[in-house]
Order: C-alpha cells, then structure tokens, then sequence
C-alpha cells in the first residue's frame, strides 16, 4: 500500500474515533458492550503502540504536534 493511501486511512480511523462518544451511550448498553469494546480498545492501543516504536526504532520521534 502506497503511503499516501496509509496515511489517508490512518487519519480516517483517526476521524472515525473522533465520532466516538461512550458518555452518550445508555449504562446497559455501555454494559453490554463492554467486551468487545474493550478488546477494541486493547487491539488499537496494541497497534499504535507497535506503529510508534517502528518509527522510534528507526531514529525518528513520536511528537505532538504543536498548534497553530
């Protein structure tokens, strides 16, 4: 996959959570789904993890970016 394509889909995932409100969600259902949210967020932070220590590997820092 080209990078351009890598980041495009990065910044996509990264809308896509940005649509993510778990306050809004009624307690049962936040229950009910609190599995499978779980391993999503487990499977998300094991992800971004590996992809930052790829780029640290290399030399290179994981920064904030600072705000305009």
């Amino acid at each position: 996959m080209r990078t351009n394509e890598v980041l495009a889909r990065l910044e996509a995932a990264v809308s896509a959570l940005g649509d993510v409100d778990v306050s809004a969600w009624p307690e049962d259902t936040l229950k009910e789904q609190l599995g499978e949210l779980s391993a999503a967020l487990v499977a998300l932070d094991a992800s971004l993890s590996r992809i930052a220590d790829e780029v640290r590997a290399r030399g290179l820092r994981v920064e904030e970016p600072v705000p305009v």
